[in-house]
């Protein structure tokens, strides 16, 4: 099992980009590019707080908000690095999202709410991630995320480092699925319905699928957190991440030297 975050290094989470990584450190985010024409650019900024530093205490609240925080910083990113290029910024995968959506519609509509019907449409909802990362370099630099921040953590070069991580948000897939299926048929059976009742299921699903994978980082080597994570693991291992170039993980090092010049934690 990996490590946890040494108590001298900053705790990093990232985000691959579909031409470069996204880093969030505490406070700032740092993200770098390859354009087109082969040009690597780089910008940083400062994070929008959104309570995640006030609910660090609160169970199931501060995951969501840490969440918020993450999805807020990538429209400035868009702002400084126009080029950057989202992971579902995609002709294709924007048709399958709609396709994913129609399924679902069309799987529930064959007959009550159950487990077993809504984990099919939870199954389905995952369609256009591994879409996305089976084409183009998303995959690619989904290692190079991994391998920098692991390199980092390790006092190692990014190139000597694992494409996997322990930390990878792929192991918040299949608690967040299972907790969305449950809360989906616990709401109708309970007579709720309508947009605001699946925003609260998405939200909760979301707040204990953060939580289990916090108790899974404080718990590493339990047989639940192994058994929690090898959804996680294969999907990493067989489309999540791939072995990126040296160009790529010079775009990787790129970002990661930004975030810790700019990061008061890190000087």
């Amino acid at each position: 099992m990996t490590a946890p975050v040494p108590e001298t290094k900053l705790r990093l989470g990232g985000m691959a980009l579909r031409n470069g990584l996204l880093v969030h450190g505490p406070t700032h985010w740092a993200a770098a590019i390859r354009t087109d024409d082969g040009e690597l650019r780089v910008a940083s900024g400062r994070k929008p707080d959104l309570g995640g530093k006030a609910m660090e205490r609160v169970p199931g609240l501060r995951g969501i908000a840490k969440l918020a925080e993450a999805m807020a910083v990538i429209p400035l990113v868009k702002r400084a690095l126009p080029e950057a290029r989202l992971p579902m910024q995609d002709p294709k995968t924007l048709s399958a999202m709609g396709g994913a959506a129609l399924g679902g519609q069309a799987i529930r509509a064959t007959g009550p709410r159950s487990v077993a019907r809504e984990a099919a449409v939870a199954l389905l909802s995952l369609a256009p991630a591994l879409l996305a990362l089976r084409g183009g370099d998303l995959a690619a630099y989904h290692g190079v995320e991994h391998k920098a921040i692991a390199g980092y953590e390790e006092d190692a070069d990014a190139a000597d480092a694992d494409k996997e991580h322990d930390r990878c948000g792929s192991h918040l897939v299949a608690p967040m699925l299972a907790a969305a299926a449950l809360g989906n048929v616990a709401a109708r059976r309970a007579g709720l319905r309508g947009p605001a009742t699946d925003a609260a299921v998405g939200l909760g699903s979301a707040a204990v699928a953060v939580e289990l994978f916090v108790w899974g980082e404080r718990n590493p080597d339990s047989r639940v957190t192994r058994l929690m994570r090898l959804p996680g693991n294969e999907i990493q291992r067989v489309v999540g991440t791939r072995e990126p170039t040296e160009e790529q993980l010079e775009v990787g090092r790129a970002a990661l030297e930004e975030i810790l010049r700019i990061e008061p934690a890190a000087r």
